[in-house]
């Protein structure tokens, strides 16, 4: 039998918080998302409150878990500063602490940073700005990684708006592993999670940033990855939350930029350059996608976004200029059927195109450095 909502706030109503209400009839939870047994929801608190309502989060895991059907529960504590007398938040480092568990903040003073077990390389793919397709990029890189003979895992990072289900196929639910770690799901060779995998896709998340990055922390670090060679992350849009938390929970190789040709997508490009630049990872290169447009009857080129732009930039920048990717149909109709052209059609043009990105990437990290300091952010609630 579905558990449902109303079952889970039945249990959370059995939960006493430091006033006197129960946590179901308290102002501070937030919505609460049930689906195929996976329980999410936050607590949202003043900062000065955070250690007296720690052990309230405990109890309210411990008691969904206690629901009949419920195999796991992510519990956020999310804390909020009091407003300044101007009316504004003042920026303060957020508490350091030795490792953060998933329901924390992820510390924003210096760190030693530990990767993910069995994983030997991390590589984020981004980009400045939504639809410039960054996440089509992230599937055929890492296809493209494959066929050079590496075990690669791809996560999906995009908590909002995940992508990986629809372009690699996938409908099935990952399974648990001893109740408290989740299986990743295998596609076309590759090891897949992603927070789309456990919701369903008409589902809004409706989630603060702590809570962002509590699901990230439990999709890195409470996954059964195995060994891989290499990890792509397809990050969101933007230099948010899930970049910080990327850069502060684990020693990226690198990132990948990705930006069509325009120069209105070139100067969000440009901001997630230096985003990244800014928190030390080595930004491995970029990608100019939808480059050009060869028509499929004639074969005539045309350059409906512009040309070039991407690889000027990666020159001003100082970056290395990793390839052109082409608007084509096949590119499209294949990643909206979730049969990634590099899976579907190696020996096409497209595929090739891929690989000599992902053997241009495979080269940057050699040629990396084995590792970096976790960088000094000051988060501004």
């Amino acid at each position: 039998m579905a558990v449902t909502k109303e079952q889970v706030l039945a249990a959370l109503a059995t939960v006493k918080t430091p006033g006197v209400e129960t946590l179901a009839n308290s102002r501070v939870l937030s919505d609460v998302v049930v689906s195929d047994g996976k329980v999410f929801f936050s607590i949202t608190v003043d900062a000065a409150d955070v250690k007296a309502w720690e052990p309230v989060r405990e109890a309210a895991e411990t008691a969904v878990r206690g629901v009949p059907g419920v195999t796991s529960a992510l519990v956020a504590l999310t804390a909020e500063r009091a407003a300044t007398a101007g009316g504004a938040r003042a920026p303060q480092p957020a508490p350091a602490a030795a490792r953060p568990a998933p329901h924390q903040h992820a510390p924003a003073g210096e760190r030693t940073q530990s990767g993910i077990p069995g994983v030997d390389a991390i590589i984020a793919v981004a980009s400045g700005k939504g639809g410039v397709g960054k996440s089509t990029t992230a599937v055929n890189l890492a296809l493209g990684l494959r066929d050079l003979g590496l075990k690669v895992g791809v996560l999906d990072a995009d908590i909002y708006g995940p992508s990986l289900p629809k372009l690699l196929g996938i409908k099935e639910k990952p399974q648990t592993i001893g109740g408290n770690r989740l299986k990743p799901i295998e596609r076309y060779g590759l090891t897949v999670m992603s927070i789309g995998f456990l919701i369903d896709e008409e589902t809004p998340m409706i989630w603060r940033g702590p809570m962002v990055m509590s699901a990230l922390t439990q999709m890195m670090r409470e996954v059964e990855w195995g060994k891989l060679d290499v990890m792509v992350v397809d990050m969101p849009p933007g230099t948010g939350d899930a970049q910080l938390t990327m850069a502060q929970q684990v020693p990226l190789k690198g990132a990948v930029i990705v930006s069509t040709p325009q120069d209105l997508a070139l100067i969000d490009a440009r901001r997630g350059v230096a985003m990244f630049k800014r928190v030390n990872v080595p930004v491995l290169g970029v990608i100019e996608n939808m480059s050009y447009f060869l028509c499929p009857e004639c074969g005539t080129r045309s350059d409906i976004f512009g040309h070039g732009g991407a690889r000027h930039e990666a020159e001003r920048q100082g970056v290395a200029f990793l390839g052109e990717v082409p608007l084509h149909m096949d590119i499209r109709e294949k990643s909206d059927a979730g049969l990634p052209v590099v899976a579907t059609d190696p020996d096409g043009p497209h595929a090739k195109i891929y690989r000599d990105i992902a053997a241009k990437v495979l080269a940057q990290i050699k040629g990396g450095g084995a590792g970096r300091a976790a960088p000094k952010i000051v988060i501004e609630a």
